[in-house]
């Protein structure tokens, strides 16, 4: 088993062939002769022949990873363990490393790889293993884990999911500090202004349904965007019996308001969830 890590972890005082030579010669007994053309045949396969007699620091960042990839192949070992190999890299040259590591699984090469690069994960990989505060969060095959994840945490990452809750249980909320928080969650999405405002309407008039039922009730407001689909939604879920607030009696004389909100919506849907009220409302773009 040999490892990749994410700094490199280079032989500064050595070349390029040394750091490919050195564990085989002293660690494997093979004879430096040996061991130099089985290099060259590594730094081949990684394209970086030409910079055998160069020293690390005379490297791209990319450069030096696949060198170091090189240097463990040079062990002959069974599994290769990967540590986030591009985290440390220019992102212009993050697909030199990913191209090499492509290579290697389709010439058969066990290796268990940390990535943040998911769209490199699904084509390179059989089995995915999600992780989450230590654990083993959710695995499955590429399909199961990109296609239909079936953990919220999941779903968040692969989605890239970020997410914004207001907790409201009392008529007396700071309306002018929630509104500045939406504005700051949305230009950290980089949301267009028009998006942002419609929003900003959108929450204003779903408080005015559920103001007449605090304190009576806690009301959790949620908005999520997805970077990947770029689908924006707001949830409230609601504490109390179930009913949806829409279907109430009391809105007869709020027509205008439930126009506005059918108007900023694609899609209005309410569910009894975990024994709560649950009102997920997809924002138009």
């Amino acid at each position: 088993m040999s490892m990749v890590f994410q700094s490199f972890n280079l032989f500064s005082h050595l070349s390029v062939l040394e750091n490919l030579t050195i564990g085989p010669i002293k660690l494997k007994g093979i004879s430096r002769e040996a061991a130099q053309l089985k290099a060259m045949e590594l730094l081949r396969l990684v394209g970086l022949v030409e910079k055998a007699n160069s020293f690390p620091d005379e490297l791209f960042g990319s450069q030096q990873q696949r060198v170091a990839i090189a240097r463990c192949l040079a062990m002959e070992p069974q599994i290769i363990l990967l540590d986030e190999p591009t985290s440390a890299l220019e992102p212009t040259r993050v697909s030199e490393v990913l191209s090499v590591i492509r290579c290697l699984a389709k010439a058969g090469m066990t290796m268990a790889i940390v990535t943040r690069e998911m769209d490199f994960a699904r084509d390179v990989s059989n089995r995915v293993l999600y992780m989450d505060e230590g654990i083993i969060y959710e695995e499955g095959t590429p399909e199961q884990i990109f296609d239909n994840p079936q953990k919220e945490k999941t779903r968040a990452f692969i989605q890239r999911i970020r997410s914004y809750t207001c907790r409201i249980s009392t008529p007396d909320y700071d309306l002018h500090a929630m509104n500045a928080e939406i504005e700051t969650f949305c230009k950290k999405q980089s949301l267009p202004k028009k998006i942002r405002d419609n929003l900003l309407l959108l929450v204003e008039e779903l408080l005015q349904v559920y103001t007449p039922y605090l304190p009576a009730i806690v009301l959790d407001l949620t908005i999520t965007y997805s970077e990947k689909s770029e689908r924006l939604e707001v949830v409230c879920e609601s504490t109390g019996e179930a009913a949806n607030p829409f279907d109430s009696d009391n809105l007869s004389d709020y027509d205008l308001g439930l126009t506005i909100i059918k108007n900023l919506t694609e899609n209005i849907d309410y569910q009894w969830f975990n024994g709560k009220n649950r009102l997920q409302l997809l924002i138009k773009k």
